[in-house]
């Protein structure tokens, strides 16, 4: 794919007003750039501080269309924006990252699919679409198992356990959703993940593996380093990076994996779990003990800047200050290697990001 330059100065266009793209108009702030954002919303936390906001519903070709216009490249903060809408804006303008690879990041089954065609190892899975199939589906991968919907599923949301024993229809009926994907429970010692920046050039930088907690299936804390052996570090890289290279990724790539307690009877000691092509909640630890954070990454890639290190400077814990939480901050601010983080967002509620804490030391 050719690589075109913008300069700071330029104008980058964001679809989606939250939270991530707040922290990526901030750090296009530093290097020179304005932010214009277009979402249907008026309260989002991007919107503070934007250059522009464009309001408008996701489908409105006549208004996605003048957003192009004014913008010099366009890019995204949530993975699920409608294919049609990327479609649309890609006559006018560079869309990062593009239709196809939302088409995958967007179905849960492709993309284990995808990372399977790609030599990458996933936990054993079939796509369901009734509860008949689901049944079927439980015989042939045995349970206890999880079901998820195929789209739109995230932080559990759409997720179903099923034990043995349990009612197929109840089960199908709790997902929600018209197709979903049984997975089978993966064994593991942790869960990590892997975030790579690529520009259209096929240039590459990868942060190093982070090791993420979840309680209640959201992420609580990451921690750098992940505190895994140096083979597993490296299966993870190359897992993530060949990924990111398959799917012609040019911004970011965001690679959940599981890490086995021992390798499968393919030699997998990783194994991938889900992927999602921008900024990520693994990644906010880079802001704070990174030379170039994750989102000033995202700048770098989609602009065709020179990619910045991704070698940590300092050990870190991201603590997520979900609902509540967040009132805790005079705390957090009374800590000297805490580096708070707030969303600015008005109503807390259960289990809502509200911010996040990097606390950092030295390596």
């Amino acid at each position: 794919m050719p690589m075109k330059t913008i300069p700071p100065g330029g104008i980058i266009g964001m679809l989606g007003g939250g939270q991530l793209g707040r922290m990526t108009a901030m750090a296009a702030a530093r290097l020179g750039y304005r932010v214009h954002v277009f979402c249907p919303e008026d309260d989002a936390p991007a919107l503070q501080v934007c250059d522009m906001h464009v309001r408008g519903d996701f489908l409105d070709e006549k208004a996605l269309t003048g957003f192009a216009r004014n913008v010099d490249v366009i890019t995204l903060e949530w993975e699920n924006i409608p294919i049609k809408t990327l479609e649309v804006l890609s006559y006018a303008r560079p869309v990062h990252p593009g239709a196809a690879v939302l088409r995958v990041a967007q179905d849960r089954v492709l993309e284990k699919t995808f990372a399977r065609d790609h030599g990458l190892g996933t936990a054993a899975f079939r796509p369901v679409h009734s509860a008949t199939e689901l049944a079927a589906a439980a015989k042939d991968i045995g349970l206890p198992a999880l079901l998820k919907s195929t789209r739109m599923g995230y932080d559990g949301k759409g997720q179903v356990l099923i034990a043995p024993g349990a009612d197929m229809q109840k089960a199908w009926s709790d997902m929600g959703a018209p197709a979903g994907i049984l997975e089978a429970l993966v064994d593991f010692e942790c869960e990590v993940s892997v975030i790579v920046a690529r520009r259209a050039d096929g240039a590459v930088a990868a942060y190093p593996p982070v090791r993420n907690i979840h309680r209640n299936q959201i992420l609580a804390e990451t921690r750098v380093p992940a505190g895994i052996a140096p083979a597993v570090a490296e299966e993870a890289l190359k897992a993530a990076t060949g990924m990111a290279a398959a799917l012609d990724v040019v911004g970011l790539l965001a690679v959940e994996m599981f890490v086995l307690k021992q390798a499968d009877k393919d030699g997998h000691r990783v194994l991938v779990n889900e992927i999602a092509p921008r900024p990520h909640n693994s990644g906010h630890w880079t802001i704070d003990a990174c030379g170039c954070s994750q989102f000033e990454q995202l700048v770098r890639a989609v602009c065709g800047l020179p990619l910045g290190t991704t070698e940590p400077h300092s050990r870190a814990v991201m603590h997520n200050l979900l609902g509540s939480d967040v009132d805790q901050w005079q705390d957090w601010l009374k800590q000297p290697n805490a580096r708070l983080h707030l969303y600015g967002k008005a109503e807390a509620r259960p289990g809502r990001k509200m911010g996040h804490v990097t606390v950092v030391d030295k390596l």
